[in-house]
């Protein structure tokens, strides 16, 4: 049985920066719990920040460029999170290598786990094309990733697995 890889927010875990959770209502993620696929993961508090917490946006670039050292991550008071998303993101891709998933579900816009949209790095509000860290990290090892708006697609995909 292939196991899936879920932003826990969307779980209804209160991990998200505000405190609060992202619960997502789906027949597939239900399906996927009453089977016993689905491996939580939170990578901003897997790697201790706290919730809750200060939001975070990346700066000059998206998950790829913080990867790949020219972007960074920070707070709304001017942190500097790039190496806590980093990690973050390195203890997610081990989840995937301990429980071999090749497909996550994670929450869009997030600077960790956002798939396809990411917020600007403006603290407006406004949001860019562009991977978290977490989601670009999986994708260059090889793991499938879908916003949970896109959890049908990421459905039919694990079919085909």
């Amino acid at each position: 049985m292939e196991r899936v890889l879920v932003s826990a927010c969307l779980l209804g875990r209160r991990v998200r920066y505000d405190g609060g959770a992202k619960s997502l209502t789906s027949e597939i993620l239900a399906k996927w719990q009453a089977e016993g696929r689905i491996v939580a993961v939170c990578p901003e508090v897997d790697a201790g920040l706290p919730t809750p917490r200060a939001p975070a946006e990346i700066i000059a670039g998206d998950g790829g460029g913080v990867l790949a050292g020219s972007a960074q991550v920070v707070d709304r008071d001017g942190a500097d999170l790039t190496e806590v998303f980093r990690q973050g993101a390195s203890l997610a891709l081990q989840l995937c290598r301990e429980h071999a998933i090749k497909v996550a579900v994670l929450t869009e816009h997030s600077p960790s786990c956002g798939s396809t949209q990411i917020y600007d790095g403006s603290f407006s509000g406004e949001k860019r094309a562009g991977a978290g860290v977490t989601a670009a990290l999986l994708r260059q090892h090889g793991v499938h990733v879908f916003g949970q708006q896109d959890i049908v697609e990421a459905w039919r995909f694990l079919e085909t697995l």
